[in-house]
């Protein structure tokens, strides 16, 4: 079972950029990590995974929404 203390620890290192993408790497692909915290950083890295696609097709779409305002204002003589 994992202490309050060490759930504690585990989510100040979560807080700190870079190195929450580290320890959740290491927690779920690591040995001797307590299962329940294994399966705590790969559920984090799956949403991680999901929000990063999620800002990529966000990006596309606005980029060529961008991009195609742009070529419509050069044909109009802006």
């Amino acid at each position: 079972m994992i202490s309050v203390k060490e759930w504690m620890l585990t989510l100040l290192l979560l807080a700190i950029p870079i190195v929450n993408l580290v320890m959740l790497f290491v927690w779920a692909f690591g040995g001797g990590t307590h299962p329940t915290k294994a399966n705590y950083a790969k559920a984090g890295l799956l949403w991680a995974a999901i929000v990063i696609v999620i800002y990529i097709v966000i990006f596309l779409v606005f980029g060529a929404a961008f991009f195609a305002g742009m070529g419509n204002m050069e044909r109009s003589g802006y």
